[in-house]
């Protein structure tokens, strides 16, 4: 039975059989609280919690009782860029121990990797130079490396020491009290310590950044959250100790944002870090307000449909609600199930749009026949239920079966799947505000599984389940151990997810979810805008890359992919097509720069002429190619013989419409 559990509706309770045990590395403090499910630190917490994660500016790797971290460098290629873990450094206590590390904690920024049978408490913050350890009793400590060790220098009070290494790195090593060393070819030991030890690469081993690095090597971050104050803007505020100024590193984005926001914050331009993502440049403060231009959430077109088109889009209206018969739907997949919804959700507003009424009741008809059953639990073949383990919704299929619904089951993809609910959910409250007040606990647990803010509040469902407040976009990537860390596919689907979490707020006349979903579908549009949309003649990714890629692929933490889950980086239309469905008023903002998209439907369209390709593929590019060529693309949309599962003529026609309504 779905229940009211302190206050809020949670779907039937289910043990699945294909999770993991949280148990084995959350400390037990933790395991009464929801879990994160699609974090930053997702390898350390499975099967043997040994897989590096990329914690900028550094991979860090647990394993056998120690940790070992990596400045990595790159491979790049002309279909993938990927940094390679090598142990540059890997620390443990020298009177040896056993056991695995626990997450003693966690936050929106850092997580502590705790060793029990060591006496270690490594602090890793995002965006920290510098590798904080705790030293909690008095310990020998062991520092190995893969290098060999040309050098090795103390200042006179033995808190500082730098060692030069023979792949031409210079780590520094700063303690809170006087730490003797010794070392051999390879390895450093200590006598027995306790305290703070922190270690850092010196960028480029160039000596005029260690003038840096020693300034604010004795006031370390502890932990770092996100706040939401007010709509378009998020502050970070890190907890410190010691003394002095703290030093973090920013990556591109944040140093876009940081210059909108009102900060009390220096950045140091020349002081950085090569990453992936772009360098991470050092910025001293320990509050930093990263503040977005704003995205407004419509339910139409922002610009409005030709008059002289609404025949057309009317007539093709006409034909796509007559096909509609909530009885003809085959599929019981999660993901596919949503995306026939929101399809036909669409179709209703867009009526809506053209003031064209005559279709919506048959529209809503079918909503509630089709979504009803998901909601009272009785639909045949899957259905949503509660995993109190970790803390979220999992489906029926994916409860025991860990490929069930692409692994929504563990964690995949659930803004992905629950934002195609939400936007069919959004659209029938509008339409029909009685259903929505009946379903509204119903909504609101489907919400607040990927939108919760606050466990203490809603202790069923962990915070932000997918989206990264550092990197400032999702991860679609669930409780699959991956050595590249997490992933995400398809930004599109990500934005519409809180866009229709917005919607949903927009309908229900929640002010707070309608400030958390735009400000949250703004900052994946700026991700999606500078990860994942790579245009020519681009400095953030290695030329090599550049020059043959216009779209990613698959975004993974450590890794650029051109291919796809589904497809080979060959069938650029799927590349495309898979970051721009579902096509929704919001699409316009992910695609707002012109000339990239003309640069990315030129790259596409040859891949068209290819034996076999989709027309629901083709649909997308010559959706895009709307944006510069209307005509055209009109032309092209009106001889499709068919469409994606999510998307309609009525819908394409729509668009073509309205972006060329100037």
């Amino acid at each position: 039975m779905a229940k009211q559990n302190k206050t809020h509706f949670i779907f039937p309770e289910t043990q699945s059989t294909v999770l993991p045990d949280p148990s084995n590395f959350f400390s037990s403090t933790l395991l009464s609280k929801p879990l994160p499910t699609n974090s930053f630190f997702q390898n350390f917490v499975l099967k043997n919690g040994d897989q590096p994660e990329y914690i900028h500016p550094y991979l860090i790797k647990s394993s056998n009782s120690s940790l070992s971290l990596s400045y990595p460098s790159r491979q790049v290629n002309s279909a993938f860029i990927y940094q390679v873990f090598n142990a540059d450094l890997t620390i443990s206590s020298k009177q040896g121990s056993s056991g695995k590390h626990l997450i003693s904690s966690y936050s929106d920024l850092s997580v502590t990797l705790v060793y029990p049978s060591s006496n270690l408490s490594f602090l890793l913050v995002r965006g920290s130079p510098f590798l904080t350890v705790s030293v909690t009793q008095p310990t020998p400590l062991s520092i190995t490396t893969i290098h060999a060790i040309l050098s090795f220098s103390s200042n006179k009070t033995n808190t500082k020491h730098t060692f030069h290494f023979n792949n031409g790195q210079t780590w520094i090593l700063y303690a809170s009290s006087t730490i003797k060393l010794s070392h051999t070819l390879s390895e450093i030991t200590s006598d027995a310590f306790s305290g703070i030890v922190r270690i850092a690469l010196l960028p480029d081993s160039d000596s005029k950044h260690e003038a840096v690095l020693d300034k604010f090597s004795s006031c370390y971050p502890v932990s770092g959250k996100a706040i939401f104050r007010e709509p378009f803007c998020v502050e970070y505020k890190w907890e410190k100790k010691g003394s002095g100024d703290l030093l973090l590193l920013a990556h591109p984005l944040h140093v876009q944002l940081l210059s909108n926001g009102d900060n009390d914050v220096t950045v140091l331009e020349d002081f950085k870090y090569g990453s992936i993502d772009g360098d991470v440049v050092g910025v001293v403060g320990d509050s930093w307000v990263l503040q977005t231009d704003p995205v407004y959430v419509t339910w139409h077109s922002t610009k409005g449909v030709k008059e002289e088109s609404h025949d057309e889009i009317v007539s093709a209206l006409s034909n796509d609600v007559e096909g509609l018969n909530s009885s003809s739907i085959s599929t019981t997949s999660s993901y596919f199930y949503g995306k026939l919804i929101a399809r036909a959700a669409r179709l209703a507003l867009i009526a809506e749009e053209l003031s064209y009424p005559d279709v919506i009741p048959k529209v809503k008809k079918f909503l509630k026949e089709a979504f009803e059953p998901w909601l009272e639990g009785t639909f045949n073949g899957n259905g949503f239920l509660h995993d109190e383990e970790w803390g979220g919704i999992i489906t029926q299929q994916g409860s025991n079966d860990g490929g069930g619904d692409f692994g929504f089951g563990i964690y995949n993809d659930h803004h992905y799947h629950l934002g195609y609910f939400l936007y069919a959910i959004a659209a029938l409250v509008k339409l029909d505000p009685a259903w929505g007040r009946k379903y509204k606990p119903q909504a609101y647990s489907i919400v607040q599984d990927f939108m919760n803010l606050d466990t203490k509040l809603n202790s069923n469902y962990t915070r932000l389940r997918n989206f990264d407040l550092y990197v400032l976009h999702s991860w679609a990537g669930g409780l699959t151990e991956f050595s590249d860390g997490r992933n995400q596919e398809s930004t599109s689907e990500a934005v519409c997810a809180y866009y229709s979490a917005a919607l949903v707020g927009l309908a229900y006349g929640d002010a707070r979810l309608v400030s958390l979903g735009s400000t949250l579908t703004a900052l994946e549009i700026l991700g999606t805008k500078m990860w994942w949309h790579v245009e020519e003649g681009g400095s953030l990714y290695e030329e090599e890359f550049t020059r043959e890629n216009r779209i990613m692929g698959v975004l993974w933490s450590n890794k650029r992919d051109s291919g796809l889950w589904f497809a080979p980086a060959e069938w650029k239309e799927c590349r495309l097509g898979i970051q721009l469905l579902p096509l929704a008023p919001i699409s316009e903002a992910i695609f707002s720069n012109a000339e990239y998209v003309k640069q990315l439907v030129e790259w596409t369209l040859p891949a068209l002429n290819r034996d076999g390709v989709g027309e629901g593929w083709k649909g997308f590019v010559y959706a895009l190619e709307g944006i510069y060529d209307n005509e055209s693309a009109l032309q092209k949309i009106r001889n499709l013989a068919g469409f994606d599962g999510g998307n309609s003529l009525s819908n394409l026609l729509w668009w073509i419409h309205s972006i060329g309504n100037e």
